[in-house]
């Protein structure tokens, strides 16, 4: 008897599209197990320190004057407040060609103020005042 062999029609495979989101859940179901085992190190965070009662955070005065002094020129501050005295003025910066300010921190109390020329010429008028956290911007006279 004669061995004969038959060949069958090889079967169609059908390619079917995939769409991300069945690659991304897919992908998200391979890695599930793994992602779940690992965990990142706990930092401990430094305590909280509280501030004791009857200290105010430092909030900034800021006092900017608008004046032209000339090259060559300062413009100085002097008053009653954190860092400034009657005695001897304070300089101030020179922000643009007419701007000059300067921060002042740690006021508790309402900052009475005048400023200077070159720390000699004194501006004309009443004092200046300017409450604790505010901004005021003087446009003074010599």
């Amino acid at each position: 008897m004669k061995k004969t062999t038959k060949t069958t029609p090889a079967s169609k495979t059908t390619v079917v599209p995939t769409t991300k989101t069945t690659v991304a859940s897919a992908i998200k179901t391979a890695l599930a197990p793994v992602t779940k085992s690992i965990k990142a190190p706990v930092k401990k965070s430094a305590p909280v320190k509280k501030k004791p009662a009857g200290t105010a955070a430092a909030v900034a005065t800021i006092i900017s004057a608008k004046v032209d002094l000339g090259f060559g020129n300062h413009l100085y501050l002097r008053g009653e407040g954190p860092g400034l005295s009657w005695d001897k003025g304070q300089a101030m910066d020179c922000s643009s060609n007419l701007l000059w300010s300067t921060n002042l921190t740690g006021a508790t109390a309402p900052v009475v103020f005048k400023v200077l020329v070159n720390d000699l010429t004194w501006s004309t008028g009443k004092d200046y005042v300017v409450e604790p956290g505010q901004s005021v911007t003087i446009t003074p006279t010599f």
